[in-house]
């Protein structure tokens, strides 16, 4: 049985359709800064709440893995 959204799919809708309007509307310079203020946030989340043995398995396999190659 196929389940029918709600009231509240339809606000996530409306606010990713707000969210791309805006982001539209945006000149290159403030999607760069947009763009680089997300990637700062990730780095900081990321060296705030990641614990140091998973950190350093990440270390590790940055390596030259065959299938990660280029």
């Amino acid at each position: 049985m196929a389940r029918k959204g709600g009231l509240g799919t339809l606000l996530l809708a409306g606010a990713a359709a707000f969210a791309y309007y805006k982001y539209s509307k945006m000149n290159e310079e403030q999607k760069r800064n947009l763009v680089n203020n997300w990637k700062e946030k990730g780095k900081k989340f990321y060296d705030q709440n990641v614990p140091q043995n998973v950190k350093e398995m990440f270390s590790k396999s940055n390596g030259a893995t065959p299938h990660m190659q280029g």
